[in-house]
């Protein structure tokens, strides 16, 4: 009898254990020279697990509320929202080239299984066209930009097939974690409004996730400089040293243009600016550019060199510049399109995108 209470006892307090942690239980077929696993969470590796002569692992964690956990095999990420009371089991075969991989026992981790096979599938389409450029070039190097171009159309079709596809599982999924994960695979400057609609959606239900909460305050700092809203004031001084305010602009189409003369893709961008500048000069728009440089002479430098004719203002501040941190710019180039009242109409619109608008507009 005593025996018997013992094991009951180890039973309950076994049951208890298994409420206040997740187990995470996985196997590697065909592993070859995978002899550790690690698993992340928030971006660091949070544990690790040495697999066993059966190529199987074991992770017992806490999360009294539901997280993303990222399982790093090798070369190869496996993604989980996980807590506490869940027994999960994983089974991934490393020789798959299609990265699929067998999960029971989490209906969330399933459903992020559910938009990991989505992902690989327009993924692989992707590589398949990296392949065909890479074979067209190596037969006729002469023809780069041609083949570049003519598969940045395919390229192109397969990432808004997919996007397309992203916002429909996000919007099936607004009640859990999955729908999460997925809506942040889109271009954040491209979606911006749908990512808006989806941080008002999710915004109250997920209180304790810090990555929910963080991308909804993002979002809420983005309204008021979403496309409709009126663009916030500032001044800097030009090239001359004379103080320039963004409202002297009012009355015109003004290209709010972030760059920098270090910036490659600023500079590859700049000779479609030039050309729409020079067309559209007298017809009511106009340049303001704000650079982030921290070094005046390659600044003046890079406005010689593109022949850059309208006019320049920067505090100097690199990436400390008040006017991108009042605009949130994150990457450049970067650009905001006002209106003659001083309204955002547009935002980003590079080479025939800024064309088609001028042309429709002006």
């Amino acid at each position: 009898m005593k025996k018997l209470i013992v094991a009951l006892c180890l039973v309950v307090i076994s049951a208890c254990s298994n409420k206040d942690q997740f187990v995470l239980n996985g196997t590697l077929a065909n592993n070859e020279s995978i002899k550790k696993v690690f698993l992340y969470e928030g971006g660091q590796i949070v544990d690790s697990a040495f697999l066993n002569e059966d190529n199987k692992f074991r992770f017992r964690r806490t999360a009294p509320s539901p997280q993303f956990y990222n399982l790093k095999v090798g070369d190869n990420n496996y993604f989980f929202v996980l807590m506490n009371g869940e027994e999960v089991t994983f089974k991934a075969n490393l020789k798959d080239p299609t990265g699929k991989y067998e999960l029971e026992g989490s209906e969330i981790s399933s459903k992020i299984k559910e938009f990991s096979e989505i992902n690989n599938h327009y993924s692989n389409i992707s590589k398949e066209i990296e392949g065909e450029f890479q074979m067209r070039l190596s037969k006729e190097p002469g023809r780069e930009k041609e083949i570049r171009d003519e598969l940045f159309i395919k390229y192109k079709a397969n990432l808004d097939a997919f996007s397309k596809d992203v916002l429909v599982f996000a919007r099936k999924n607004t009640g859990n974690l999955a729908g999460f994960y997925a809506i942040g695979s889109l271009d954040p400057v491209e979606y911006e409004r749908e990512m808006m609609e989806y941080a008002d959606a999710i915004k109250n239900k997920f209180p304790k996730n810090e990555a929910v909460r963080d991308f909804v305050t993002h979002m809420a700092e983005l309204k008021p400089l979403s496309i409709g809203q009126k663009a916030p004031d500032f001044e800097l001084l030009d090239t001359k040293g004379k103080t320039v305010k963004l409202s002297d602009f009012r009355g015109k189409y003004i290209l709010l243009d972030f760059w920098a003369s270090w910036c490659v893709p600023c500079r590859e961008e700049n000779p479609n600016i030039v050309k729409q500048y020079n067309e559209y000069k007298d017809k009511n728009f106009a340049v303001l550019g704000v650079s982030l440089d921290n070094n005046q002479a390659a600044w003046l430098k890079a406005i010689k060199d593109d022949h850059l004719t309208w006019t320049h203002v920067s505090d100097l501040q690199a990436w400390n510049s008040k006017a991108a941190e009042l605009y949130k710019v994150s990457s450049i180039p970067a650009s905001f399109l006002l209106s003659p009242e001083g309204v955002i109409v547009a935002k980003n619109l590079r080479g025939n995108k800024l064309a088609d608008f001028l042309e429709k507009n002006l």
